[in-house]
Order: C-alpha cells, then sequence, then structure tokens
C-alpha cells in the first residue's frame, strides 16, 4: 500500500514534469522512452494509452491548481471508476477499481482531493510567475512561496531589492 506523503511526491513529480528551463517550458513526459519509465518507476505500465491519459489529468490537475480550469474538468478522468470496501481485520480498507489505462491518471486525481481535503491550500503554483512548478506546503506557517527559495526565492528577492534600490536611485 502507498502511504498518503508517497502519493503526494508523486503528484507533485507529475504537476512539475513541464519545467522552464533557460526560458523554455519543457515537458519531460514528451519523449516516449522516458515517459515510460517514468510511468514504470510510479507503477504504471508504460502503455501508451496510459501515458495519453496520464498527460491528460497532468494538464487538467496544473489547469485546476493554478486556478485556470474548474475542478469539474476532472470528471472524465473519472469516468467508470469505483471504489468498493473491503472489510477485514485491520478495518475497512477501499479498492479502487478502474480501467487499467487509466489507472494511474485516477490516482493522480484521487491524491490531489485527498491533498486538498488533509491539507487544503496546501499545494500551490511558484509565486515566480516565470516558473511553472508546484509546492506541497508542509511547513507549520503555511507562508511558503516558492518550489525553491534557493532557486525562484532567491530571484524574486534579488529582483524585489534590484527595482527597490533603483526605484531610490531614480526618485
Amino acid at each position: 500500500m502507498v502511504s498518503g506523503r508517497e502519493q503526494q511526491d508523486a503528484l507533485l513529480e507529475l504537476l512539475n514534469s513541464t519545467p522552464v528551463v533557460n526560458g523554455v517550458v519543457q515537458d519531460q513526459l514528451a519523449d516516449p522512452e522516458a515517459a515510460r519509465s517514468w510511468q514504470q518507476a510510479h507503477g504504471g505500465t508504460g502503455s501508451t494509452e496510459e501515458h495519453r491519459h496520464l498527460l491528460q489529468a497532468r494538464d487538467a490537475l496544473q489547469g485546476v491548481v493554478r486556478g485556470t480550469l474548474p475542478a469539474t474538468s476532472l470528471a472524465p478522468l473519472l469516468k467508470d471508476v469505483t471504489s468498493r470496501p473491503h472489510l477485514s481485520t485491520a478495518g475497512v480498507s477501499w479498492e479502487l477499481e478502474a480501467p487499467a489505462e487509466r489507472r494511474m491518471a485516477v490516482e493522480a486525481v484521487l491524491a490531489w482531493s485527498a491533498l486538498l481535503e488533509t491539507m487544503p491550500g496546501r499545494l500551490r503554483p511558484c509565486a515566480n510567475p516565470e516558473c511553472r512548478l508546484f509546492l506541497i506546503d508542509r511547513s507549520k506557517t503555511n507562508k511558503a512561496r516558492w518550489c525553491s527559495m534557493a532557486v525562484c526565492g532567491n530571484r524574486m528577492k534579488a529582483r524585489r531589492h534590484y527595482q527597490r534600490t533603483r526605484d531610490g536611485a531614480a526618485g
């Protein structure tokens, strides 16, 4: 059984598979071989259909988290998906029943939903407008703004400092 933290990490990895490198958006899942490896490393089969649904889920989830798409845009991924209770001495567990080619996409949507429920507002886009990455804020204060303090946080702080000094010199 995969832990909630592992599901969150896999979701974040999926969301962050379209970084900006040297000013150009890269799709780390565009290459079929790289995508197959990623899928298999995350419990998938590596099939072309699975890849297609995974990209659909990633793109929709990115839009939902950024606020550019409604959550209802995820509905087609959940078509014909059920969850059945399984009773054991350990209690009730839920078994996901989804078409095999959509299982990874469905798991990404469910990870997003669980994160929304257990850590509302903690999954968000990086505050650097030139960055396409996302972060899960696990801090006590829930004030993290950058995907990376060393990269985006530093850039944005340097940019603000430069703006302040330039504005001060001009005034």
